[in-house]
């Protein structure tokens, strides 16, 4: 592996098309990913949506303010029943993002062998913005719909936030050569620069596409159209190895896709691998149940427990410290 790729190896890269008044990320995942992922024994499918969940939050995180949180939670009636992933912002500037993910499916009805998005059924994609505890949490949901879990995040922006947006993703195990296989994940975003006013779209039955879904082009005029349409169609130019790298760095990579829109760069984001459960979190979320509440999820052993979902941390506890009727005090525990 090459210097240059070591030194993109997660991180998410901010830019900006000046001709096109267009905005985006180029993100890397490779050691994050396979933090992730190792948390559980996923099978190969899930691993892949895990995958894209994890990339897609990377890239639409990028762009949170020091210390918010985003959220983004798929909920289907199919075999992969959940998938949620958490992005906290850095705590102060130069500080790396924190990325954690999961997924819950049902292994008898699983196929492993089959298309990833058509595992999830009908369902929900859902985008959650925490701004902090004084603050109520911004929610946007949007149908599944597009074959992919890029194109419902597609149609989020559309319906939400009225920007067009586009995702090129790949990921899966990659081997370099003196290596063993590893997960790698490598992505670029664009996204139409938000405008002080929003042209208005037409009304009623005209503002949707065949589909029922909002079509973001309707929110351009033609000149934003034509350079939107110029824009994606470069980046439909690229292919999975130059995503993924490693040795294609996101610079160069720009400059192959969009030397003639002008390509300026920020500075780049770190991300690693961070749950933030803990001992106290897991007692606060049951000191809403009574002490007859906490009795039936003690097991025959006298203690409670629970597993994060995240991470797998285990925990246990004395069933009488927890609960608004403990009888002990958290100190006390055995």
């Amino acid at each position: 592996m090459t210097i240059g790729s070591i030194a993109w190896d997660d991180t998410v890269l901010p830019f900006q098309l000046d001709r096109s008044d267009i905005r985006g990320r180029v993100a890397r995942l490779d050691g994050v990913l396979e933090e992730v992922l190792k948390q559980h024994d996923y099978p190969a499918v899930i691993e892949g949506l895990v995958a894209e969940m994890a990339l897609l939050t990377a890239m639409i995180g990028q762009s949170m303010k020091l210390r918010w949180k985003l959220s983004l939670q798929v909920r289907g009636e199919g075999a992969a029943r959940i998938l949620a992933t958490d992005y906290y912002a850095p705590t102060d500037d130069g500080q790396p993002a924190r990325i954690r993910a999961y997924a819950s499916y049902n292994k008898d009805t699983l196929d492993e062998n089959g298309d990833g998005f058509e595992q999830i059924g009908k369902g929900y994609f859902a985008i959650m913005i925490h701004q902090g505890e004084d603050m109520a949490p911004y929610q946007g949901v949007t149908p599944l719909a597009g074959g992919s879990l890029s194109a419902c995040a597609e149609t989020y922006f559309a319906q939400s936030e009225q920007l067009p947006t586009q995702f090129s993703l790949s990921y899966g195990q990659n081997q370099m050569p003196g290596e063993g296989p590893k997960w790698r994940a490598g992505g670029i975003m664009l996204q139409h620069m938000p405008k002080s006013a929003i042209r208005d779209a037409p009304a009623g039955d005209e503002a949707l596409r065949e589909d029922g879904l909002t079509d973001p082009m309707d929110f351009l005029n033609e000149d934003e159209g034509e350079n939107w349409n110029r824009a994606t169609a470069l980046l439909s130019t690229v292919d999975d190895m130059e995503l993924i790298g490693p040795t294609v760095t996101p610079t160069e990579l720009l400059v192959r896709l969009f030397h003639e829109e002008e390509p300026r760069v920020f500075d780049a984001n770190q991300i690693k691998f961070g749950c933030t459960c803990s001992e106290d979190k897991v007692r606060q979320s049951l000191s809403i149940y009574s002490a007859k509440d906490i009795k039936t999820m003690t097991t025959p052993e006298n203690t409670v427990t629970a597993d994060c979902q995240f991470c797998g941390a285990h925990y246990v506890f004395d069933p009488l410290t927890l609960g608004f009727e403990a009888e002990k005090a958290a100190g006390d525990d055995a």
